[in-house]
């Protein structure tokens, strides 16, 4: 493990050990993910990561995790160059700082959602739901699609909570913040604090956007063909 990754999970474990006095199963979580940083893999150290939550799981009375993920957080495998160690050190410090939260389940909404930026990387959808999470294969999504004579616009699922369409606007602020309307009606501001750039330069009917809930009533955005998920609120 580099130099840097070990200080930034030392100063992660540190602030865990002075949050609580006593053991909580979410201790145990955050114990089980800092020895996933032996996973050279990123996608691998992903399921080591939602493996590890299984003691809060477990005392939620939620379904396991998937037998992949558990066998990971048990028996992290050792060897070969750690891939993406920025966004993994981001993920957990982002984690250590769920113990703000007080009931266990907002805690383990926050320990998904710290995955979003490692997610985000290797180009995998935003997190939906805590349940069992498999990185590999995404849940089906219920969809109506209409003709809108500017190719196939696709409407939001009540089931889904998602809301599908294309742009008609967006401008960049001198924070170099983000305001998207859509075709739809809705105006999407990009959150302070999210330091996910976009760097769109064509037309904005070129863009087709994607809106999910994410966890702690946030919102996340996505455009088609991108690589990136940006934290978004509704502004009209």
């Amino acid at each position: 493990m580099s130099l840097a990754l070990r200080l930034v999970y030392g100063g992660i474990l540190c602030t865990v050990a002075c949050c609580t006095a006593d053991a909580l199963p979410r201790d145990d979580v955050m114990s089980n993910a800092y020895r996933c940083s032996s996973i050279a893999d990123s996608r691998v150290w992903l399921d080591c990561y939602y493996g590890s939550a299984q003691p809060v799981r477990g005392s939620l009375g939620m379904p396991p995790v998937t037998e992949n993920q558990s066998r990971l957080a048990a028996s992290p495998p050792t060897g070969g160059v750690l891939r993406d160690v920025t966004a993994r050190g981001q993920v957990m410090a982002a984690a250590a700082r769920c113990y703000a939260v007080i009931d266990d389940k907002g805690w383990l909404d926050c320990y998904y959602s710290s995955a979003e930026t490692l997610r985000s990387v290797l180009g995998l959808a935003p997190f939906q739901t805590p349940r069992a999470v498999d990185t590999t294969t995404p849940p089906a999504m219920a969809r109506s699609k209409i003709n809108t004579g500017q190719g196939t616009l696709v409407r939001p699922s009540k089931a889904t909570g998602r809301i599908v369409s294309r742009m008609t606007s967006f401008d960049f602020d001198w924070n170099k913040i983000f305001t998207v309307t859509l075709a739809n009606g809705q105006t999407w501001r990009q959150r302070e604090g999210d330091t996910t750039y976009a760097h769109w330069k064509g037309q904005p009917g070129d863009y087709l956007v994607t809106i999910t809930k994410g966890a702690l009533g946030s919102f996340n955005l996505e455009v088609k063909g991108g690589h990136s998920t940006f934290k978004v609120e509704r502004i009209k």
